[in-house]
Formats: structure tokens, C-alpha cells, sequence
């Protein structure tokens, strides 16, 4: 972009020109609000204006260096403590959900740093890992493919899990290949069928050779995202309760080892078995919230997880958990 050194008014700047003046002011040449609203006589409102549109439209793109977020006290604790090859640990925001939003940001940030050409990343599926999948700036890696871990179900979010994989794919620039079955179905012989049918066989198949996955945590709470997907019935979740699950994991029950808790659903599910997530290149586990900290422990325990990304308040709570 030529430099935009000499000044204009807003009179003889109109529309996307002013837009991309005021933001190339800002972030380029340096120049606060009201200096630019100096420059085109505008108010000082006005370029707020000019820059949250520069933002929305794509013109600007705000990268966070990763390094800063994996260094620090917090991130180096929970890397010595839990023996993470790294952790990323972003600010606390004003609530829960602008703090799940930072969190997703920064693994988001974090990601394509991760990959390398060759690799194979499973991708499950959640709010958590949809958001991350939608906050990626779009990139083009060399040879990567992406595969989606868990069949699809309803979701009260609005999005299914082949949404996810599929745009984590398009904005990587990798190959996708999703699952084109359900999560769980009523029948545990229509599941064994189905699992043999040669395109879901060979998705399934594909699976067995990632060597890299990115997933969440999720509680089993009764209003758990397992229980809303419609995975599990209550009547399935107090049985692994009962049973010692105290996370859940692409969909199937660990207890506090992170060990898989064999149980009904097992012979009904469609996805990736949990003993393919463990001695990865890369588990990447993304969750946050007090009511995450016990199943990512469990996670973590159960030798999944080698990189995570959280905030410094449930960062803090996995430290402090005895």
C-alpha cells in the first residue's frame, strides 16, 4: 500500500478510502484517535468508527507473539509441573465468556506455529473448538490434513462437528476429512455396520494416523455440552458418574487417571477411540473454567495432553488442585 503521508480532509476522502487512511494512521504511522481526527476533520468518534470497520472488514489483522504467552510464570509452572512439552496462558477477561473468546484467540494464534508439513491434525468438536476454529486467520500450510474425530450430533451452539474440522481446514489451508456418520446411534449392531461401510471405514481409518489432535475438556456436569449434544442421556451420565467419570473426552467418559470408562455407549459410538489420542506429536487441549479444571486434569493425567492453552485463573486452579 502506497504511504499515506500527506494530509487529506475527510471531503476529499470518502468511503473505503477514509477507512483504510484511518487505519493505516494508526497502526503504521503511529498517530492516536485524535490525531487522525485532527488530520481529517472528523470527530474522535468517528475514527473509532473507522477502525472498528477496518477490524470487521479484514483490512486489519492483530497478531499477539505467541512466545509471550508460553513464557511467562504461569504457563512455565504448569509445563514443569504437569511435563507439557508448552502451555499458553492468556489474561482473564471480564467474564466467562470473554475469557473462553481469549482463550480461543490464543490457541487460534498459537496453532499454525504447531504444524508442519505432513501432519495429520484430528479435530474434535465443541463451543470451544469451534470458536478456535473461527478465530484463525486464514493460512496456507504445506501438506497438511485435517480430520474430523467424532461423528456429528445436534448441537445447541448452532454449529455441528463437521463444521468444525471443515473450517479449521479452509483457514489453515489444509485437506479435510470428515466423519460423515452420527456420534452414537440406538443401536450398537446398526453402529458395527455402519463403522464397515467402506467410506466411513476409511474416514475412520484416517484417524489412525494423526499425529497431532486439538481438543477440549468437558465436565459432567448435568448441563455438560455431552448431555446437550445429545451423546449422552442423563441416564447415561449418571451411570459413568457412578462409575468414576470425572471428564469427558471427544466423547467418551474418563475417570480422574484418565483412564476410558467402558460402559454403554462404547458399542454405539461412531469416532475416535481414545487410546489413538495418546503419544501424539501434539495433544493440544483447549478448555477453561472452574468446572474444566478437574476433567483437564484428568486429560492431562491420562497422557493426551502435551500442549494447553487456558486462562491464568484456571491455569492457577489446575496448579492448586490437590
Amino acid at each position: 500500500m502506497a504511504s499515506m503521508t500527506r494530509r487529506r480532509n475527510a471531503k476529499q476522502v470518502s468511503g473505503e478510502s477514509i477507512v483504510i487512511e484511518a487505519a493505516w494512521m494508526y497502526y503504521h504511522d503511529g498517530l492516536n484517535q485524535a490525531e487522525i481526527a485532527k488530520r481529517l476533520e472528523v470527530s474522535r468518534a468517528t475514527v473509532v468508527n473507522y477502525l472498528q470497520e477496518a477490524r470487521e472488514k479484514g483490512y486489519i489483522r492483530i497478531s499477539l507473539a505467541p512466545e509471550v504467552f508460553s513464557g511467562h510464570q504461569l504457563a512455565e509452572d504448569l509445563r514443569e509441573r504437569f511435563g507439557l512439552q508448552a502451555a499458553f496462558v492468556v489474561p482473564d477477561g471480564g467474564s466467562e465468556e470473554s475469557t473462553l473468546m481469549r482463550v480461543a484467540r490464543g490457541a487460534a494464534e498459537w496453532l499454525p506455529s504447531l504444524l508442519d508439513a505432513g501432519d495429520r491434525l484430528g479435530v474434535a468438536w465443541g463451543r470451544t473448538v469451534y470458536e478456535v476454529a473461527e478465530a484463525l486467520d486464514q493460512t496456507r500450510l504445506t501438506d497438511v490434513t485435517v480430520s474430523q474425530l467424532v461423528g456429528s450430533m445436534a448441537t445447541p451452539y448452532g454449529f455441528t462437528a463437521e463444521i468444525c474440522s471443515a473450517h479449521m481446514a479452509q483457514n489453515l489451508g489444509a485437506q479435510c476429512i470428515n466423519l460423515h456418520a452420527p456420534a452414537v446411534l440406538s443401536d450398537p449392531d446398526l453402529a458395527a455396520r455402519l463403522r464397515e461401510e467402506p467410506i466411513i471405514h476409511s474416514q475412520l481409518e484416517a484417524l489412525s494416523h494423526c499425529n497431532k489432535a486439538i481438543f477440549a475438556a468437558g465436565s459432567c456436569a448435568p448441563d455438560s455440552h455431552i448431555v446437550g449434544s445429545g451423546v449422552a442421556s442423563d441416564e447415561d451420565l449418571a451411570w459413568y458418574v457412578k462409575h468414576g467419570a470425572t471428564g469427558v473426552l471427544c466423547g467418551r467418559f474418563i475417570n480422574a487417571a484418565g483412564e476410558a470408562i467402558p460402559g454403554p455407549l462404547d458399542d454405539r459410538m461412531i469416532g475416535v477411540t481414545l487410546d489413538k489420542l495418546q503419544g501424539l506429536d501434539m495433544g493440544l487441549l483447549v478448555s477453561d473454567g472452574a468446572d474444566k479444571v478437574v476433567p483437564m486434569r484428568a486429560a492431562i493425567a491420562g497422557g493426551y495432553v502435551t500442549h494447553i492453552v487456558t486462562s491464568a485463573k484456571t491455569a492457577r486452579g489446575l496448579l492448586d488442585l490437590m
